[in-house]
């Protein structure tokens, strides 16, 4: 499938308005841009130019048409497959125009420039882009271009015509491809998204699990130096030692007591905890550390607590 448009009217018609007027006074009015085809009992006499000229219809003279110089362009949708077996239509944009000293070529020599003009570009086309993935077609329509021009300018040269610039304006896949492409790069981007999105998460996991490693560094440094100064405060006005690490444990026991009860999310584990049982406990951690440092270690392990 393909078609073609053009954005100027035919050369043949071009300036004609005046033609019958022009014929009848025995003259003929050629405008700007513009050249005409002068004939002599039907064979060709000469080319005139823009302005007035005699031309007796009385003597077998005669204006045979109008040839416009001026540039033109032509429109030409081609439909073909790339090499990945997709559809496209590739739409190409070529200017050309009439040459003033080979108006006789122009003129005589070919009866319809747009249909030559898309042919060529067909032939052109049709070989090219099924060489080419559909990718590569985006990405060298300047060489697909390059190319329909080359082809133009030598088989237009020699029927009068100068291909002034060949562009290729439009790629367009078929509906079903563009919903796909669209569907992958959206793909692709979701995807590049979920990374950063995680990896952001990752950042801010790393810093809370930083955070809290740090504020409980700093919590233990507090309460070790609070427990150091109790001890200290204790041992000026308490001379008995054991005395001392009753007093410490249960300033401990009442700590966790109060941090228990701080939060609803603790995993507790409830023991007797009257005066009888904090002393009894008390006794068994003292015994076990008297045990342990042989009698001897007791102003470590204060020191320690």
């Amino acid at each position: 499938m393909g078609g073609a448009s053009s954005s100027s009217s035919s050369p043949a018609t071009a300036g004609s308005y005046s033609a019958e007027a022009a014929q009848a006074l025995c003259c003929a009015c050629v405008g700007q841009s513009t050249v005409a085809v002068e004939e002599s009992w039907g064979r060709y006499d000469a080319v005139l130019g823009p302005g007035c000229h005699f031309v007796p219809w009385c003597v077998g003279r005669r204006v045979a048409g109008y040839l416009s110089l001026r540039v033109q362009q032509l429109d030409v949708r081609c439909e073909t497959k790339t090499k990945d077996n997709v559809f496209v239509t590739v739409v190409a944009s070529v200017q050309y125009r009439a040459l003033a000293d080979k108006a006789y070529d122009a003129f005589y020599r070919l009866t319809n420039a747009h249909a030559q003009i898309q042919s060529y570009v067909f032939d052109v086309i049709r070989a090219s882009v099924p060489n080419m993935n559909l990718d590569e077609v985006f990405g060298q329509k300047k060489e697909v271009a390059r190319a329909v021009e080359e082809e133009l300018a030598k088989a237009m040269t020699m029927y009068g015509y100068e291909i002034v610039q060949t562009l290729i304006v439009d790629i367009v896949p078929d509906e079903v491809v563009k919903r796909a492409m669209n569907d992958i790069n959206a793909a692709a981007r979701l995807r590049v998204a979920a990374a950063e999105r995680a990896e952001a998460e990752k950042i801010q996991q790393v810093k809370r699990a930083e955070g809290e490693a740090e504020a409980k560094y700093l919590a233990g440094v507090g309460v070790a130096r609070q427990r150091q100064a109790i001890v200290e405060g204790l041992k000026r006005f308490v001379p008995n030692e054991k005395d001392v690490m009753d007093m410490v444990l249960v300033t401990q026991y009442f700590d966790t007591i109060r941090d228990i009860g701080a939060t609803s999310r603790s995993s507790t584990v409830f023991i007797p905890h009257g005066p009888n049982a904090v002393r009894d406990m008390a006794a068994q951690v003292r015994d076990g550390l008297l045990q342990a440092t042989a009698g001897g270690g007791g102003a470590a392990n204060l020191k320690a607590l």
